[in-house]
């Protein structure tokens, strides 16, 4: 029974802690996760293999291996076996929290930056229009020809060497986001992300960020530097998307640019059609085919993978998310467009040259 108070107390005490973010913001997010995150970092990421992904491998095959064992007279003993996985549960629970998962009870981004999330449909047409021009303009640059769709010739060790160069870049309003000590990782388990309907993962755990390397390459480099926010400590998934997306942004290599701009774009599309249904497709005419090819490779490679998987595992993520300070949450994901608007409105970043 103890093993139950233990997982009791703390699940008491993490909703405590959630009335007050600014303990967590200076004494965990700033404080000792910093530590924590650093040395997990340092003894994970020169591994050339995810050591997060080894681990849950073995997990789950201990797990398994302890369901066949006791699959006998299972309910029978419920009282020793549910108290073996009340204490497993709560032991994932408290390191959950303790390794990474107290930065959903910090200060939230737009609050520390000063700016606003809420937008008007006016002001996402006309960031719409900027990124439309920003877009059009990278895939001239790269391609030559606004009908070829990008083409990334890079390898995915390649990317994970150049993304930290745009979170040494990142503008004055988020230079306090510190990236040191790369660890960012191939999934192992990349075919079932797939499948999944995920793009990357950060391990809690390890500290290692997980890319699924199947998903078509343009799109790679904005993920990059979205589990690397995860890194940083910043848990909201919308936050992650608008520092990933500023740091993509400000990487002196133009396919992250590439990849960010085309991200923030699809999300605007998106965006438009949950204010109006078909008020996007007014905007598609003036995006250069090659984009929409990119945009088309991206939306086929996901329908490929679809099924029942996706959607189940979508309503586990979405129910996590909303349990962890994230109300929104899958569609939280989308919610970063109303900090990108806000943020180009005070310090227009956004401009094609």
């Amino acid at each position: 029974m103890n093993k139950l108070y233990f997982l009791i107390i703390q699940v008491i005490l993490i909703n405590v802690l959630s009335l007050f973010p600014d303990f967590t913001e200076r004494f965990y997010s700033n404080g000792l996760y910093l530590y924590i995150s650093k040395s997990s970092r340092i003894i994970f990421g020169w591994i050339p293999f995810s050591v997060g992904d080894l681990c849950y491998t073995l997990l789950f095959f201990f797990i398994f291996r302890w369901i066949y064992k006791n699959r006998i007279g299972f309910f029978k003993n419920w009282k020793t076996n549910g108290l073996t996985i009340l204490s497993f549960i709560s032991i994932l629970y408290f390191f959950f929290h303790f390794l990474w998962g107290l930065n959903y009870y910090r200060i939230p981004l737009h609050k520390k930056i000063g700016i606003e999330k809420e937008y008007t449909m006016e002001q996402l047409q006309n960031l719409t229009l900027k990124l439309i021009a920003k877009t059009n303009q990278l895939q001239l640059r790269i391609e030559k020809e606004q009908y070829k769709k990008v083409v990334f010739n890079y390898s995915e060790q390649q990317m994970y060497e150049i993304a930290p160069n745009g979170y040494a870049n990142l503008p004055k309003p988020l230079s306090h986001i510190q990236y040191q000590h790369k660890s960012i990782k191939s999934s192992i388990f990349s075919l079932p992300l797939s499948y999944m309907g995920f793009g990357g993962y950060l391990n809690p755990f390890t500290n290692e960020a997980q890319v699924n390397y199947l998903k078509p390459k343009y799109t790679s480099p904005l993920t990059i530097c979205h589990e690397m926010a995860h890194q940083t400590g910043i848990a909201s998934e919308s936050d992650c998307n608008f520092v990933g997306f500023i740091a993509a942004s400000q990487n002196k290599d133009v396919y992250f640019q590439y990849s960010a701009y085309a991200f923030a774009l699809n999300y605007c599309l998106y965006n438009l059609e949950l204010f109006e249904e078909g008020s996007s497709k007014m905007y598609k005419v003036f995006i250069n085919k090659g984009v929409l090819e990119n945009f088309n490779e991206n939306k086929t490679f996901w329908k490929h993978y679809h099924s029942w998987i996706d959607t189940f595992f979508e309503y586990i993520y979405d129910t996590f998310l909303k349990m962890n300070q994230q109300k929104d949450g899958m569609e939280s994901y989308s919610k970063f467009v109303g900090l990108l608007i806000n943020y180009d409105l005070k310090h227009q970043i956004i401009h094609a040259n």
